[in-house]
Order: C-alpha cells, then sequence, then structure tokens
C-alpha cells in the first residue's frame, strides 16, 4: 500500500470486460524515493470504489487486497490497483510541505519550480 494523491481521473469507451463499469483515477504517490528493493511505479490507475476526488490523499493498495476492495473478490481480474481508504489527515514527521497541498495546481506549480531549482 502507499499513500498518495488523486490528480487526475481515466476515460475510456473500449476497455475489457473486467473494467466496465470501474471508475478510473489517476494516483500520484506521495513519496516518489525509489528503493532499490520496492520501485514503485507512479502514478498509477486506480479503481475507485469509494467516489475520492481530484486532490484527495489516499490509501492505494496493490494485488488481492485490491480486487477485494473493488469487487468483494479474489481473482483474475484487469486491474491491479484500488483505492481503499480516503484520508482524513496524517502524521508524517519531516514530510515534504508538498506532502500537504490538496490543490492539484498549485502541487504542479510547486513541482515546477522544483524542476526548475534542480
Amino acid at each position: 500500500m502507499f499513500l498518495g494523491r488523486v490528480v487526475g481521473e481515466v476515460w475510456a469507451t473500449k476497455k475489457v470486460q473486467d473494467l466496465s463499469g470501474l471508475r478510473l483515477l489517476v494516483v500520484e504517490a506521495l513519496d516518489e524515493r525509489r528503493e532499490p528493493g520496492a520501485p514503485k511505479v507512479t502514478p498509477v490507475v486506480c479503481a475507485d470504489p469509494l467516489g475520492a476526488d481530484l486532490g484527495q490523499h489516499v490509501v492505494v493498495a496493490f494485488g488481492k487486497a485490491a480486487r477485494v476492495a473493488q469487487l468483494g473478490v479474489d481473482g483474475d481480474f484487469a486491474f491491479e490497483a484500488a483505492i481503499v481508504g480516503i484520508v482524513d489527515d496524517f502524521d508524517v514527521p519531516h514530510a515534504p510541505a508538498s506532502w500537504r497541498l490538496q490543490d492539484v495546481q498549485a502541487l504542479a506549480a510547486a513541482r515546477g519550480a522544483r524542476k526548475g531549482a534542480g
């Protein structure tokens, strides 16, 4: 699982039957550090059974946990990630200020400023 922020939504008129009726959101991990032992791919397209909004912090699960959260069963389905929680608040000592940004435009501006400084 990881803590992330909803940064977009995906619509697809042509898709496999497993994805029919699923709301798909794009989630960016808050902690984008890459550790060799636990590589992450971000952003991630997630099934959303909870109705998260753009800019909200969410908890994302993978694999069986994601499929059970979305469908109530595990099996061979065409999605690997699902939103399993909408975060009210969190306490992470020394977390960057960007973790708290809920406004997606402000987040993009902060990310652009960070890239320009590096």
